[in-house]
């Protein structure tokens, strides 16, 4: 398995910009988080450095701007960190994730309909 940065949520900010509009370049990068955040752009250029030097972006000189890309892809960023997220609080069970959001009252009806609908849904593709 692809070892995967230690990503702070500050970077994750940054890692979600690059993910949905990747390949972008400083500048975008810094006007999409300034739009969004009050970090001015040397914070932002700074958390590019970093993320850059842990290996989840990759940054190309075009011209005076760089480029980045991602090294990292969300969707195995986001799966790692449900695992550890899972094991830190919940002694890695979903079972136990999900009785407690039922039992303090964190799932409306509609959350649990929709539950309900996905693993019926898999269910039945199981079944195939």
């Amino acid at each position: 398995m692809k070892e995967i940065p230690q990503i702070s949520e500050a970077e994750y900010e940054v890692m979600k910009v690059i993910w949905n509009y990747e390949p972008i370049s400083t500048p975008e990068v810094v006007e999409k988080l300034s739009n969004q955040s009050d970090w001015k752009p040397n914070t932002i250029h700074t958390l590019l450095a970093r993320l850059v030097k842990k290996k989840a972006l990759q940054a190309k000189k075009a011209g005076r701007v760089f480029i980045y890309t991602s090294l990292v892809e969300k969707n195995e960023y986001v799966g790692q960190k449900s695992k550890s997220f899972l094991q830190q609080f919940f002694g890695g069970t979903l079972n136990s994730m999900i009785l407690n959001f039922i039992e303090n009252d964190q799932l409306s009806k509609e959350d649990i309909s929709e539950l309900k609908e996905i693993l019926s849904k898999r269910d039945k593709e199981g079944d195939q």
